[in-house]
């Protein structure tokens, strides 16, 4: 296996399906929704992928958008204590996504790509790992990893 992935997760909070309620969310917290917050937020919206810190200062600048490097460390450690964006810690380094919500990574070890699933574990399982640990099952990420080798993603 390739780099090690490891989500950074928030406690839960409800969770943001858009731009619009991401932004508001941030009002709602009291947050400044300076203009360099809301570059970063509509580039992480718009390309929704996992960013690294560079990569989004760099698109930021690609696309005409000036901001300064610090500014978006700050502001994307900010997004991210408030449970506004997430954070995958991984062996190089942070990447940023737009999702909020519990939910899985697929991880390619070609690409180093990150993609965002939603899967639902059967009930048996849920209740097998907590008899197995004498926990309370609340909540539960997957990560899967696999390579670009012959599978077609299905339609949906």
């Amino acid at each position: 296996m390739s780099a090690g992935f490891v989500t950074i997760m928030q406690p839960p909070s409800s969770p943001i399906s858009s731009l619009s309620e991401a932004i508001a969310r941030c009002q709602s917290l009291g947050m400044r929704l300076s203009r360099q917050r809301r570059y970063i937020l509509e580039l992480l919206w718009d390309l929704q992928e996992h960013l690294s810190a560079r990569a989004i200062y760099d698109e930021l600048n690609h696309r005409g958008k000036k901001i300064g490097h610090t500014s978006v460390y700050q502001n994307l450690e900010a997004l991210f204590e408030h449970g506004i964006i997430e954070c995958v810690e991984r062996s190089d380094g942070r990447l940023y996504g737009h999702l909020n919500s519990a939910h899985s990574h697929v991880n390619c070890v070609d690409s180093q790509k990150i993609i965002d699933i939603n899967i639902e574990l059967p009930s048996t399982v849920i209740h097998e790992v907590e008899q197995r640990t004498g926990l309370k099952i609340t909540g539960y990420r997957i990560d899967f990893f696999g390579t670009t080798n012959g599978v077609q993603p299905e339609k949906q």
